[in-house]
């Protein structure tokens, strides 16, 4: 059985509350670095490490920014209710598909515009650690008593005190651990994308660029596309279908349509 701190303040410093969420989110971000750095200087000789860095700080801050603006949007009547609460990340509340998005328009504008570098093989070497950075910062999830599914008494119950509770299920205590879920296909993925997807895409003329980057988004969004079924907390829905679905089955399809471009424009070497 899981269950979360009764606070989701891990301690002060000086009167400022350091919460769980936000350690989270920090160690995703120092592990994503990491884990991106390691299999970039391991096996991807045509990528500059240097540059690699340079750019990290613009995609942590558009990363942010634009996950933080996706959910808000979503939320739009609560948020212009309480419009103090729009800054207020602490609390939660940032979307992995505004993540995306912030990163991918930073590589953009930072390779392609700001150093005339191609993106897509730098998106390929970050999916290895934004994959790994969602892993670990959906724990924070966990410490905010968020992001849970329906009901259970499985053995891996997560329990929610009432407060949290959504209104029609205040009788229950236990539920899906969606959070959970969601952190072990992230790690999977990561898994696939390491042992299998590189090795496919180092048989291919120029390791294939992009083939890493949309098997990461074509596998995630797969995995989203379940565990958002289960989930209690889904910020918008249309025709009673989640918002997050409908964007994962979006980016489902068109990464499949670019994977097969990838196919065909890197084709196998002869001799492979």
């Amino acid at each position: 059985m899981f269950q979360a701190p009764s606070t989701g303040v891990a301690f002060s410093i000086f009167g400022f509350d350091i919460r769980y969420y936000g350690i989270m989110l920090f160690l995703g971000m120092i592990a994503g670095i990491f884990t991106t750095c390691f299999v970039a200087k391991k096996y991807y000789k045509q990528i500059n490490p240097d540059l690699l860095l340079d750019f990290f700080p613009y995609m942590i801050i558009f990363s942010i920014v634009f996950a933080r603006l996706y959910y808000v949007l979503l939320s739009l009547d609560y948020y212009l209710k309480y419009k103090g609460e729009i800054f207020a990340i602490w609390h939660g509340g940032i979307a992995i598909h505004g993540a995306i998005l912030g990163g991918l328009i930073s590589g953009i504008v930072f390779f392609k515009f700001l150093n005339k570098k191609p993106v897509l093989p730098y998106a390929d070497v970050v999916s290895y650690g934004l994959v790994i950075g969602q892993a670990i910062g959906r724990w924070g999830n966990f410490f905010n008593s968020e992001a849970f599914g329906k009901p259970c008494d499985l053995p891996w119950k997560l329990y929610i005190e009432l407060a949290k509770r959504p209104l029609e299920y205040v009788s229950v205590e236990y539920f899906h651990p969606a959070f959970l879920y969601e952190s072990l296909w992230d790690i999977f993925v990561f898994l696939l994308l390491f042992f299998v997807v590189r090795k496919i895409a180092a048989q291919f003329t120029q390791n294939a660029p992009g083939m890493v980057f949309f098997s990461y988004l074509a596998l995630y969004s797969i995995g989203r596309i379940f565990i958002e079924n289960i989930r209690t907390d889904s910020v918008l829905n249309v025709f009673g279908v989640p918002v997050a679905v409908l964007v994962s089955i979006l980016i489902l399809f068109a990464s499949v349509i670019l994977l097969i471009w990838t196919v065909l424009r890197y084709k196998k070497p002869a001799n492979v």
